[in-house]
Order: structure tokens, then C-alpha cells, then sequence
């Protein structure tokens, strides 16, 4: 993206610009952009709203931010609060804070540390989450690896190697506890290798497939391995 001999956008007060081209877009105040924005770095620490698309090399959210256009970027990091009513495509996304998106998210990593809302798909190459999610369609990663603190879900998950685990040894974890159950809600499970613990599922599909402690699975197919844990309830197992 050639935009760095391009000027600068800075809003710290009350303000708002047309949008267009520009090296970095600054809102330290509360601004407003009201159409297609396009820039190297794009940085909200007060409150902003863009009205239109925003394509930039590197996004950071560490004050409210709302997007009603397609948002495509190299890296985004959201440690405040971010909206996205329609798509989000990135390279790299880094959640701390919290994050919705309306459409669907394409990735190649995802870390989430903090809350993310999708109302279709999530595509990634590695999805790693460490807090609380939901998915309104398909969770597709070639790794996903999620550590849950309260309720994860997801219409679907696919994989090749899929691992879920409750957080251990947390003061979040057991501040929240009698809050938020820590679980693992979802449709099917489909991967090559499958490690579940505090899941619910009506269908988990694998080669190698492991059952944890405090899984619900109304149907087990594997094809290679299968094991269950003593506290798990699997209803039916079958073997291809």
C-alpha cells in the first residue's frame, strides 16, 4: 500500500473529514469519517466511526470504534471496544478487548484474549481463544485451539486438529465461575484429530477423536482412535 508520501489525519477533538488517502489516520477525540477510508496505519483512541469501507496496512482500537463498511487490513489489534457491521478481512487479529462483526471474519491468525461476536463465518488458519466467543455459523481453522473462561459457541467447528480446554488456575476464571458456565456449546465437530474437554455437542466426527472430563455428545464417529473420559457422556459411538 503506497500511501506513506501521503499527509496525515489527525482528529483530537470534536470533528469529522470526507475520508480518501492518507499515511496515518489519528482519532484522539471523537471523529467521524464519513466514506471510504484508505491509509498505512489507522489508530482510534478516543471514539470514531467510519462510514464507509477502511483498507489500511495496520489497525488499532484502544478507544470505541464503530465500521459500517467492509474493513480490510494487514494487522488489527482491538484492546478497547470495535464494531463491525459488515466483513472483516485481516492477516493478523489480536483481541484483548471486545469485538463483534456482523458479516463474516477471514483471517490467517486469530488470538483472542477478550470477547468476539461473529455473526457468520470465522476462517482462519490458526484460531487460537482464550476467553468467550460466539460464532453464528462455521468455525474453520486448520488449528483451533480454544481455552474457555464462560460460554463458547459456535454453529459449527472444522479442523484438522481441534483442542478445547477449560482455563485452569485463573482469578478470572474463578471470579466469573458461578456467572458464566465455562463451556463449549456447538452443532458438529469435524477434524482430523479431536481433544475436547467441557464440551456440548450433538456430533463430533474424526479420526483420532479424545473425549474429556464434563463433555455432553449425543454422537461419536471415528474412523482411527477413541477414548472417553469417566466423566464424560458420549450417547452413541461409531466406528467407520
Amino acid at each position: 500500500m503506497e500511501l506513506k508520501n501521503r499527509g496525515d489525519l489527525v482528529i483530537n477533538g470534536l470533528g469529522s473529514s470526507n475520508g480518501g488517502q492518507f499515511n496515518v489516520v489519528t482519532l484522539n477525540g471523537r471523529g467521524t469519517i464519513n466514506n471510504d477510508l484508505e491509509c498505512h496505519e489507522f489508530d482510534c483512541n478516543g471514539s470514531g466511526v467510519i462510514n464507509g469501507n477502511l483498507r489500511a496496512a495496520e489497525a488499532r482500537v484502544n478507544g470505541n470504534a464503530k465500521f459500517k463498511g467492509t474493513v480490510e487490513t494487514g494487522k488489527l489489534k482491538v484492546d478497547g471496544t470495535a464494531k463491525f457491521e459488515k466483513n472483516l478481512l485481516v492477516k493478523d487479529l489480536r483481541v484483548s478487548g471486545k469485538v463483534s462483526v456482523g458479516g463474516s471474519v477471514r483471517s490467517e491468525d486469530i488470538k483472542l484474549r477478550g470477547f468476539l461476536t461473529v455473526g457468520e463465518d470465522c476462517e482462519a488458519e490458526i484460531f487460537k481463544g482464550e476467553y468467550r466467543f460466539t460464532i453464528g455459523g462455521l468455525l474453520n481453522a486448520d488449528e483451533v485451539d480454544i481455552k474457555i473462561y464462560g460460554e463458547c459457541k459456535a454453529k459449527e467447528i472444522g479442523g484438522q486438529t481441534i483442542t478445547v480446554r477449560q482455563h485452569k488456575g485463573s482469578f478470572i476464571g474463578a471470579l466469573f465461575k458461578p456467572i458464566f458456565k465455562a463451556q463449549l456449546e456447538t452443532d458438529l465437530i469435524e477434524g482430523d484429530k479431536i481433544d475436547l474437554e467441557n464440551t456440548i455437542a450433538k456430533v463430533v466426527r474424526g479420526n483420532q477423536v479424545r473425549i474429556g472430563a464434563n463433555c455432553q455428545i449425543g454422537v461419536v464417529e471415528y474412523t482411527e482412535e477413541f477414548s472417553q473420559d469417566k466423566n464424560a457422556v458420549v450417547n452413541d459411538v461409531r466406528k467407520y
